[in-house]
C-alpha cells in the first residue's frame, strides 16, 4: 500500500508539473514569445513522459499479476491528473498554433 501512494504522488507530481508548463507555455505564446513557449512544451513533454513511465510500470505491475492493485482514491485522483494533463497538452497545442496564425494574418493586414 505505501508503495501505490508513492507512485500514485509521483504521477500527481509529474503531470501537475507538465500541466503548469504546457499552462505558462499557453501565456508566452499569447504575447508572441513562440520560442520560449516551444521550450515550455518540451519541458511539459518531459513531466508528462516521466508520469507515462510510472504509469505504465504500475500497468505491467498489475499486469504479471506481481501485484493486485486495488484501486483507492488517491489512484483515481492520480489518473485523472494524468489523463487531465493529457488533454491539456493536446488543447495547448492546438491554442498556439491559432495563436500563430492570428499573429500571419495580423501581420498580413497592416
Amino acid at each position: 500500500m505505501e508503495e501505490l501512494e508513492l507512485i500514485c504522488f509521483q504521477l500527481i507530481t509529474f503531470a501537475g508539473e507538465a500541466k503548469s508548463a504546457y499552462m505558462n507555455a499557453i501565456q508566452r505564446a499569447k504575447l508572441g514569445y513562440y520560442e520560449e513557449a516551444e521550450n515550455l512544451i518540451q519541458e511539459g513533454n518531459e513531466a508528462f513522459l516521466n508520469a507515462h513511465k510510472v504509469h505504465a510500470e504500475l500497468i505491467q505491475k498489475e499486469a504479471s499479476e506481481e501485484e493486485n492493485i486495488i484501486p483507492n482514491i488517491l489512484l483515481i485522483h492520480a489518473e485523472d491528473q494524468l489523463m487531465g494533463t493529457e488533454t491539456c497538452k493536446i488543447m495547448v497545442n492546438e491554442l498556439i498554433e491559432a495563436y500563430k496564425r492570428i499573429d500571419a494574418l495580423e501581420k498580413k493586414n497592416k
